[in-house]
């Protein structure tokens, strides 16, 4: 998958990928620009929901097994400006 550049309004979410038949195994990469935290939420197979929170100019990579979901909320205060790269493995 291309680097997607993202500019989410405060308040809104947005799946960058989505593998509902199972999962797969996958590196994210997210960098946020924005004037405020962004964070990135991850669900995978038989797992808990996990959220971080990637503060403003800074990134964060994350490599999981059985994603189902990577997707970025926009929930820190404003909106959320940035990029975000999913690779599969």
């Amino acid at each position: 998958m291309a680097i997607i550049s993202h500019n989410l309004p405060a308040g809104v979410g947005k799946s960058f990928y989505e593998n509902l038949s199972g999962g797969a195994n996958a590196t994210v990469a997210v960098n946020n620009f924005g004037p405020a935290a962004v964070s990135l939420v991850i669900t995978r197979v038989d797992a808990p929901v996990v959220t971080y929170v990637i503060p403003v100019n800074s990134g964060l990579i994350i490599t999981a097994s059985g994603v189902l979901v990577f997707a970025l909320l926009a929930n820190q205060g404003g909106d959320a400006v940035g990029t975000i790269e999913v690779t599969l493995s």
